[in-house]
């Protein structure tokens, strides 16, 4: 996996040798009326990757946006890294091939880049994952991985598997960095992505005063302070957003770097603290862990 930091089109190696751009357009609670135009302008704006979910809500209009925005970008399909994710409701090995090739359907797509299960649903997550491997090894999805795992649902579920999941897309920012999770991620090979790396919705993360300060000094606004920080941290991240302006703006983190102090300021902002109403509301998912 390199870590390295040149500009948008930098990539990590997954696990199978498929390479996965860094940073990416996410669209979790991006309205059906404005992904398609958030998805195509972002493409045209070099954006490598877009990720999106069937809970979303959005992947038909996602798809729209792919379309229009290879079309006016002069691109092809295979120079999108595309990734959706099974609806909870939808676990369980036959239900998971059908829900698959309907996400496909609404993409408009012969084939994503990245599947995921959105969340570990307790009992479900094993037939789940043997339908996973068929997707893969049938080439209908290049990469396959989880969201919102933690080491424990990880370990249970690759004592399970034939093959190791790819990716760990969980929540993170200063506010919750999950250490100890992010270093058992690295030392397993499986790529983490952040998702909600702004710290979720209302913005008060981007306003706590560490981060204004250390965006003031760098002449750069707090989402691409905490876009930066992922980047230098190994991650692979997702920001949303659905204005042009801002999604522009979160892909211009390349002329900065953040120092040590930087880092370290960021670091201790740790608070294990959970911006997203998911992982209480939905903590009957967890099983075991609950």
């Amino acid at each position: 996996m390199s870590n390295e930091i040149s500009g948008i089109n930098d990539t990590t190696t997954l696990s199978n040798g498929v390479e996965m751009p860094r940073l990416g357009l996410g669209v979790w609670q991006a309205e059906p009326k404005d992904a398609v135009n958030a998805v195509s302008s972002a493409i045209q704006m070099g954006y490598p990757m877009i990720d999106t979910a069937k809970a979303y809500g959005n992947e038909q209009q996602v798809g729209e946006g792919i379309k229009q925005g290879l079309a006016a970008a002069g691109k092809k399909r295979e120079d999108l890294f595309v990734t959706t994710k099974l609806a909870n409701s939808d676990q369980g090995y036959e239900s998971t091939l059908t829900n698959f090739d309907a996400s496909l359907k609404r993409l408009g797509l012969d084939y994503v880049d990245l599947y995921l299960i959105h969340w570990p649903v307790a009992g479900k997550w094993a037939e789940t994952w043997r339908a996973f491997e068929k997707i893969y090894q049938d080439g209908k999805a290049r990469a396959i991985g989880v969201c919102n795992f933690s080491e424990q649902t990880m370990k249970s579920l690759i004592a399970l598997s034939d093959i190791t999941p790819m990716v760990d897309q969980v929540e993170f920012h200063p506010w919750l960095q999950q250490p100890s999770l992010k270093k058992y991620l690295a030392d397993t090979g499986i790529q983490q992505e952040a998702w909600s790396p702004l710290g979720g919705t209302g913005g008060s993360l981007m306003k706590e005063p560490v981060i204004q300060a250390i965006a003031k000094k760098h002449g750069k606004s707090a989402a691409q302070v905490l876009i930066r920080w992922d980047l230098q941290n190994g991650l692979v991240t997702i920001p949303k957003s659905v204005h042009p302006e801002y999604i522009k703006q979160n892909a211009d983190v390349y002329d900065f770097s953040l120092n040590d102090d930087d880092m370290k300021q960021l670091a201790a902002m740790e608070q294990n603290k959970r911006t997203s109403y998911w992982l209480t509301s939905f903590d009957w998912y967890f099983g075991d862990e609950k």
